[in-house]
């Protein structure tokens, strides 16, 4: 599209003025007056609204689902300004599919409010509890899960999760308000609404009811039951490079000639695989693309290890480098030679295929899409979390090539560009600054480990797998001290060099 073509001045984005827009913009054929609500969805970032939102309006399109529009939530501080922006447009968004080969824009519309953000979460207790309401789902990304670092299971030492157990009816936390809603729902004698997390975690529809289960539990057992016994958890996969919204994508969409407080870019790929669970019924989601299926775990598999580990890998010695982008990352030979070739020989061989596909070829889908230079996805972005990103997306690879008794010579450097990123500073003296919710423990390991590498394993996160003394260990050992002494550029060309047999 050639954003000259709208020379005019913007159309500020409201419903009604979605008639103004541009006649290249898309916008919803459908009446907003007739939806009603099914759906609440909590932590409405930019990736909830380009993604299940998007699946939900081309239902609406279709004359579909009407009966399913979306109420957003947010629990934190920082949701209350994306709440204002959202509300002040009619909860409208224009999404911005960046394609190589051009620029487009629609603007959706499934959702119809935004809870207001609150001490105890009333009203999304309250909206939640009405029995209008059949889904609720969830990005809270994958460290909102309170999950311990050790075992993997749900911290009821937290003290978030402390609190809410003790305070049921005034929860912090997206579970103890979902518990407390669903509390009044039984009290009602009203059925459970599906609860759906849209996270990238293995497993995350399972890792949710333990949750949910688990805080219920803590302050009233026959809940607890009556929650696992009626209520829905299905497994899901989501899919979509999503990236944060900059002044260049507002720029954009002013040039496509729409003036949108919260534009969304995004990339012209989805993907979402569900597990067909519902326990109050779903839209009919397989009549826009959604795969529903009864096996969302090879799917999961592929996706998490392949993509989103990928994306680890490229990250980390990306902000060491100082590479802009994951796109700038994939056109630096010595960066994409280290991902091409850990990706062959420690994560391809631990993943099987989906219907569909291989994952060789899954892999070549995700170097294209990582290629796409219109999508200014930040190096800063993709390795914000490492501390939640690398046990849930790489250390399953690590764990079944350790098991299998091959190399994971290309893991350890991977984990060692992380310990080497996290000490804050990149190769040309220029500062990384704080990008993980356990940065400040994290910088200081980094540092210590400088001179003890074994100290960054014996953190709690890599759940004491890895001791001292073990070809892993000493295999990260001798890279991290490499990368400090030769740099990280030298260190994977070494690497690349090296046959799979001699390691």
């Amino acid at each position: 599209m050639n954003p000259a073509a709208n020379a005019k001045t913007p159309v500020r984005l409201r419903l009604d003025s979605l008639a103004d827009l541009p006649a290249t913009v898309r916008h919803p054929a459908y009446q907003r007056s007739d939806l009603t609500p099914g759906i609440v969805h909590i932590g409405l970032g930019n990736f909830h609204r380009a993604h299940q939102a998007w699946y939900i309006h081309h239902l609406m399109q279709q004359g579909q689902a009407h009966d399913w529009a979306i109420i957003g939530a947010g629990l934190r501080n920082y949701d209350a300004e994306m709440r204002e922006r959202l509300v002040e447009q009619d909860c409208l968004t224009t999404l911005i599919e960046l394609d190589p080969n051009g620029v487009s824009a629609e603007v959706i519309g499934p959702m119809i409010d935004y809870l207001p953000i609150e001490v105890g979460n009333v009203a999304l207790i309250q909206k939640m509890a009405d029995p209008s309401i059949r889904i609720v789902s969830l990005t809270i990304t994958e460290g909102g899960y309170y999950l311990d670092s050790n075992t993997c299971t749900f911290d009821t030492d937290h003290e978030d999760i402390r609190h809410d157990a003790k305070n049921p009816n005034q929860p912090r936390t997206a579970f103890g308000a979902i518990v407390a809603a669903l509390r009044q729902r039984r009290a009602g004698g009203f059925k459970p609404f599906t609860t759906l997390s849209c996270d990238n975690l293995q497993g995350n529809g399972a890792i949710l009811r333990n949750c949910v289960v688990s805080l219920a539990r803590m302050s009233d057992p026959d809940l607890a039951d009556w929650i696992d016994e009626n209520g829905a958890f299905p497994n899901s996969m989501v899919d979509c490079i999503v990236p944060a919204t900059t002044d260049q994508v507002v720029s954009q969409c002013l040039a496509l000639g729409i003036d949108d407080h919260a534009p969304v870019s995004h990339e012209n790929f989805r993907q979402w695989v569900i597990e067909d669970d519902f326990c109050a019924g779903r839209p009919p989601l397989d009549q826009v693309g959604v795969t529903l299926t009864h096996d969302v775990h090879s799917y999961e598999t592929m996706k998490l290890r392949i993509l989103n580990g990928g994306h680890q890998l490229l990250a980390n010695v990306g902000e060491i480098l100082n590479v802009p982008t994951i796109s700038a990352c994939m056109q630096d030979p010595d960066i994409l030679a280290f991902f091409r070739k850990v990706q062959a020989e420690e994560i391809l061989p631990y993943v099987e295929a989906v219907p569909g596909t291989t994952a060789k070829e899954y892999l070549e889908l995700v170097e294209r899409r990582f290629a796409n230079t219109a999508i200014h996805d930040t190096t800063r972005r993709v390795a914000f979390d490492g501390s939640a990103r690398h046990p849930g997306f790489l250390m399953p690879s690590l764990r079944d090539a350790l098991a299998s008794g091959s190399s994971a010579n290309g893991l350890a450097l991977a984990e060692a560009f992380w310990c080497r990123m996290c000490a804050g500073v990149r190769e040309d003296g220029s500062e990384i600054a704080p990008n993980d919710p356990l940065w400040e423990n994290l910088y200081e390991t980094a540092l210590a480990a400088r001179t003890d590498p074994g100290l960054w394993l014996e953190q709690r996160l890599y759940g004491g797998g890895f001791g001292r003394g073990t070809k892993f260990s000493d295999a990260f050992a001798l890279w991290l001290t490499k990368i400090w002494q030769s740099g990280s550029r030298a260190v994977s060309a070494e690497y690349v060099a090296t046959s799979s047999m001699s390691q």
